[in-house]
């Protein structure tokens, strides 16, 4: 398994202390789901741009591991942006981590058009 980033890295960017076992639950979590929208082409150390993602996706799984849209105690209210469940990432995180590791970013880049020129076809 690559190491994407370390307990120290999670840390800074959460801005709060992490578990030891808080931070193996949650980069093994975005392990997984960058290993599984990357086709096996992750590396160790991680391409360029894997990093920045995997921290936001292994944040976001600490911060909000139940996917809660909003909470609130008492006079206290907190509204989260996303909602997402887990270790799951965006639309745009797939874009990222799949251009990070040389796959097609989508069908811009299919060619569906023959094989052969038009021409060939009119005339015969």
């Amino acid at each position: 398994m690559p190491t994407l980033f370390s307990q120290a890295e999670l840390v800074a960017f959460l801005q709060r202390p992490v578990t030891t076992e808080q931070y193996d639950t949650a980069h093994m979590l975005t392990v997984d789901a960058i290993t599984g929208e990357t086709a096996g082409r992750l590396t160790d150390p991680p391409q360029p741009g894997i990093r920045s993602v995997a921290l936001a996706v292994a944040a976001r799984s600490l911060t909000n591991p139940g996917g809660l849209r909003s909470a609130t105690a008492g006079a206290v209210s907190e509204s989260y942006t996303d909602a997402l469940t887990g270790a799951v990432l965006t639309a745009q995180e797939v874009r990222r981590v799949r251009r990070a590791v040389g796959l097609a970013g989508g069908a811009s880049s299919l060619d569906i058009g023959p094989d052969e020129p038009a021409r060939r076809y009119l005339y015969n």
